[in-house]
């Protein structure tokens, strides 16, 4: 275990799934102490994900909360503080998709998605603000997609979310430059998760042709970038989108 972390407390949302375990192992590999947020999985998994990560030497604790909700999310903030004392780190990784062509996408499907993928990142990032401005010290990283640079067919709902986010990020990247805090987002392109195991080889090799670089993200690559932008190495970078798609959108 490394120590670019060390003594660093972080809020990992969406952290039992594919890439948010990546993402809260690579935080705490380097000492940081991991809020591992989740809501849809069941509590099984949680629990099982949770033996391993502890099993690893590693410091956390599950917090459960509907973090598309701004009292949930607050809530989760005033816990995670009245657990560790602090929060340093936020890592808006949660996020779903309810795919769709725009004709036959319904309101509550634009809706739950721009709510889960978008509004948690507002909800969440307002919940840790006050106290990083209270402390002059803070990191926010937001998971995007390349499909918020480009687009995608049947995915207005997703697109629009994700394009969201590179639009906070940025602006409050300008509010927080003098105040300690970076602001910063990721934009994968096809990572390699369970999810994607299960689409048909022929529809999966049509995708993989579309990538320069032949083949899917794994999800370390895109947790290796997230935990440059939570520590020192990367002090001097904010309202950034940094990309992680083999070539797929330049």
């Amino acid at each position: 275990m490394g120590d670019l972390l060390k003594d660093r407390v972080a809020i990992v949302t969406g952290a039992v799934g594919g890439i948010g375990r990546e993402l809260s192992c690579h935080l705490a590999q380097e000492g940081a102490t991991i809020a591992l947020n989740y809501l849809v999985e069941p509590e099984k998994v949680a629990e099982a994900f949770f033996k391993e990560f502890t099993q690893q030497g590693y410091r956390g604790k599950l917090f459960k909360g509907d973090i598309s909700r701004p009292d949930e999310a607050t809530q989760l903030a005033e816990n995670v503080i009245k657990e560790f004392g602090r929060i340093d780190i936020l890592v808006n990784n949660a996020g779903i998709t309810i795919d769709k062509s725009f004709k036959n996408m319904t309101a509550e499907q634009w809706e739950k998605v721009i709510a889960v993928d978008l509004s948690s990142v507002f909800h969440c990032s307002k919940a840790v603000i006050g106290q990083m401005l209270e402390r002059g010290y803070g990191r926010i990283i937001s998971i995007s997609s390349v499909v918020g640079q480009k687009g995608n067919f049947g995915q207005t709902n997703y697109a629009a979310a994700k394009a969201g986010i590179i639009g906070f990020t940025k602006a409050l990247a300008l509010e927080m430059a003098k105040k300690g805090i970076t602001v910063n987002a990721v934009a994968p392109g096809f990572v390699k998760t369970a999810m994607t195991d299960l689409i048909p080889k022929d529809v999966l090799d049509k995708i993989i042709d579309t990538i320069p670089m032949g083949r899917m993200a794994e999800p370390s690559e895109v947790a290796r970038v997230v935990q440059f932008l939570a520590d020192e190495r990367s002090s001097y970078i904010s309202g950034q989108v940094i990309a992680v798609n083999g070539g797929l959108y330049m």
